[in-house]
């Protein structure tokens, strides 16, 4: 192992001790499920809002969206356009009144006036599915890091990496809860928001500040030319595909107010004006950040041949950091790779951490006590179940993401918008604003939103038929769209509607207005929905 090596697994390993010293600090303040779940919801608007952030901007905006940008240009912004906007949804439509009207998971507010287990195993299900989706983007980008550093491109070292970072979430998980996983996802936003800004200013140095330069450049070193520049690169050739982007978009927009792992950020704030307020920095931060990728993206377009990052352009961004900080070979750009690859890792750290909480913590509280014990389970035997819960989540994450390694992370974060947008904001909205919304809509729309998205990206040229899919040698793709996005979300929608108008459930009616109350002014909010 060179030195550069060395320096290199040096950060790494900095960064790895640092956050497990956290969890460890925060398990001793965890002693009971309001700790375990909801951080003891202690937390200012500034801490979640930077945990938020920590949460939101995974190795899908660092490493993946920077990679479609250097790959695809203007089409590949998009992705940061779309991310960016879907927090005014989230903002809008989500973030007060689910945590006026929620306790600790999606599936507390739409229990309220359910029948409680057909409604919280449907929620539980669609939280661990996308959960999991989300986790495979982080792991194909953890592999692809590691593998640059030490030099190795072995499919053995990213199979392992991917391994060690499942290990590290579950750790995380079983032992700091939530508060150490809220000041995991603080650090991490800090580190990366740091280290973006240091490479940003980097590449402007090298174009005199001048963005026209850097754009002229990216789209000459791109060999599109003036295309680079201009929508249609990736989507808008075929009709296909101009309809692909259409459903990309709105999987986008849409997603972010039916991530669950977003969602339970809300409960870890005292006060509905504290959730405000942290979405209001949360909001500052990422579309700070979501302008540091457009200079990211087109620098390693400027600056970077396409032979130097992999075909999914997953290592863009510290192949940047490494060429700006003084180019290959030399010491400072070793150190610049070293220590933006160390803050990508721990951004897959933090985001894996908090995903990995959401699933297990909803299949303890929604699942295990009320269905299997008829809620009378008591907060250590939550907790213990969650924590087990998490070990058989992360083992199927790391099962899943090894095969998926050739995918750009930022389009497999994609689908699981699309499925969280398919499955769980069409229940949430409809449960908030639909005195008619009731049991059978809710199952319906979680359970139909569910299996169309997971369905169509099954028949899509994702899993089969191109050289890129998950399985090669085979094709058994009808469905030709790469998103699902556009029929899997009104299908959820048009689910639960049908649900709910050929059923009779007088108490999900006579409910409504109590959830309104709540969710509309925070009357009664503490201690929520423990009936």
């Amino acid at each position: 192992m060179d030195g550069n090596q060395i320096l290199t697994s040096g950060l790494f390993l900095l960064v790895v001790l640092l956050t497990i010293y956290v969890t460890l600090r925060a398990s001793r303040q965890t002693s009971g499920t309001d700790d375990y779940y909801a951080g003891g919801r202690g937390f200012s608007g500034l801490q979640n809002g930077l945990a938020i952030g920590g949460d939101y901007m995974s190795a899908a905006s660092f490493l993946g969206i920077t990679g479609a940008i250097a790959l695809y240009g203007y089409d590949g912004f998009l992705y940061s356009i779309g991310f960016l906007v879907a927090w005014l949804v989230a903002l809008l439509l989500v973030a007060e009144v689910l945590r006026n009207s929620g306790r600790y998971t999606m599936a507390d507010q739409l229990a309220y006036r359910m029948r409680q287990r057909p409604v919280r195993t449907a929620a539980a299900t669609s939280t661990v599915v996308v959960s999991i989706f989300y986790l495979l983007a982080q792991m194909v980008g953890a592999g692809a890091l590691v593998a640059l550093l030490l030099g190795i491109d072995s499919g053995a070292v990213k199979n392992l990496t991917i391994f060690v970072v499942g290990a590290l979430m579950v750790f995380y998980v079983t032992v700091g809860g939530m508060k150490g996983t809220t000041y995991v996802q603080m650090i991490k936003a800090v580190l990366l928001m740091a280290g973006s800004a240091l490479v940003v200013v980097l590449v402007l140095i090298q174009f005199d500040f001048n963005i026209s330069d850097l754009l002229g450049s990216a789209a000459s070193n791109s060999g599109s030319g003036q295309a680079f520049l201009e929508p249609g690169l990736r989507y808008g050739a075929t009709l296909t595909s101009k309809i692909d982007f259409i459903s990309l978009g709105i999987a986008l927009v849409l997603g972010t107010a039916g991530l669950p792992h977003i969602l339970i950020r809300f409960y870890t704030t005292p006060t509905s004006q504290t959730a405000r307020k942290s979405v209001l920095w949360a909001i500052g931060l990422i579309g700070t950040f979501y302008l540091f990728t457009l200079v990211l993206g087109f620098g390693a377009a400027a600056l970077l041949q396409k032979s130097d990052y992999d075909v999914a352009g997953n290592l863009a961004a510290p192949k940047l950091a490494e060429e700006v900080g003084g180019g290959i070979g030399s010491t400072s750009g070793a150190v610049m790779l070293a220590l933006i690859a160390a803050v990508a890792f721990a951004t897959i750290l933090a985001v894996v951490a908090g995903l990995t909480l959401t699933s297990s913590m909803s299949v303890a509280h929604d699942v295990w006590n009320p269905v299997f014990r008829n809620g009378e389970a008591t907060e250590q035997e939550e907790m213990k179940v969650s924590r087990i819960a998490a070990g058989v989540i992360g083992l199927v994450a790391i099962l899943l993401a090894i095969p998926a390694q050739s995918l750009n992370i930022a389009f497999l974060v994609a689908l699981a918008f699309a499925v969280a947008a398919s499955a769980n904001l069409p229940a949430i909205l409809m449960n908030l604003f639909w005195r008619g919304f009731n049991t059978r809509g809710a199952v319906w729309s979680i359970y139909g939103g569910l299996i169309s998205a997971v369905g169509l990206v099954i028949f899509s040229p994702v899993m089969s038929g191109s050289e890129t899919s998950l399985l090669t040698g085979v094709d058994f793709a009808w469905f030709p769209l790469q998103n699902p996005g556009i029929v899997s979300i009104p299908l959820g929608f048009l689910f639960g509607f049908i649900g709910s108008v050929t059923s009779k459930d007088p108490k999900a009616s006579e409910r409504y207005i109590e959830l309104e109350v709540r969710a509309l002014t925070g009357a009664g909010a503490e201690g929520a929905l423990k009936h």
